[in-house]
């Protein structure tokens, strides 16, 4: 994927709020060994890392560019590696594997969070938060622009209902198994920041699969059609979905 850790910035403290409530999920834990799945720039998983009392936390990601800012973290017992999280395979697995806001462009959720699964310890923990607002207008869009452009990405976000999250961590044997999907309210400036917000996540996959020009001209309509389609209201009221679950496996 084509990130901008700048452009995926812009919003750090709308961000955080998942980030906070998935975090004050966990259970203190005694030293533990510590992942975090699609780690980004790695200020938060700095924050997962101290939180947590961990000796050693690893970050994982995909994106040369985050990680370049990642390495900014100097935390003893901190190390950040380049991985595609869809095949994280560790050779010995953790006591608490942690994701935020990564998991959704990983395809095939079923078969991921069987692999994410396998590598929680005995009695430790998994805390995973996924964005669900694929109905959103922002997403709808996108969707029915890009439909006049090709080729069409190969990857978009990818989630699934909470209840089947659910059924998945019940199923594979963990307790105490806690999923809620959060409204998240976020105040913008004005209508043009949804296409700013969204520049940083979900268009960076259309950014790919197009040529530079392509997506210079995708970029226009899209903005062009959404910005005819939220209401011009400022502040602008910007509700935003997200899927939170927390589980420990049995010892």
């Amino acid at each position: 994927m084509t990130w901008s850790p700048q452009q995926y910035q812009r919003f750090s403290s709308e961000r955080r709020q998942p980030f906070d409530d998935l975090l004050s999920l966990l259970d203190p834990a005694s030293s533990p060994r510590v992942v975090d799945l699609g780690c980004g720039t790695g200020e938060l998983t700095a924050e997962l890392h101290r939180h947590t009392g961990a000796r050693e936390t690893l970050g994982v990601d995909a994106s040369p560019e985050m990680l370049r800012e990642a390495a900014r973290q100097d935390v003893h017992g901190l190390r950040f590696e380049q991985g595609d999280i869809g095949r994280f395979t560790p050779p010995e697995p953790f006591d608490i594997v942690f994701s935020n806001a990564a998991l959704q462009w990983v395809p095939d959720p079923v078969r991921t969070m069987a692999r994410v699964l396998a590598s929680v310890a005995p009695g430790g923990q998994v805390a995973i938060q996924v964005p669900s607002n694929q109905d959103s207008v922002s997403h709808r869009v996108a969707r029915e622009v890009s439909t006049g452009f090709a080729p069409q990405p190969a990857l978009v976000p990818d989630v699934l209902p909470p209840e089947l999250y659910a059924e998945l961590l019940a199923r594979a044997g963990f307790q105490g198994v806690h999923v809620q999907q959060q409204v998240y309210i976020h105040w913008l400036d004005g209508p043009e920041a949804v296409v700013e917000w969204v520049k940083g996540t979900l268009l960076t996959a259309w950014q790919r699969a197009l040529s530079p020009v392509d997506f210079e001209v995708f970029l226009r309509v899209y903005r062009t059609r959404l910005l005819q389609t939220l209401p011009n209201e400022r502040p602008f009221f910007f509700p935003f979905k997200r899927t939170l679950m927390w589980a420990r496996k049995p010892a």
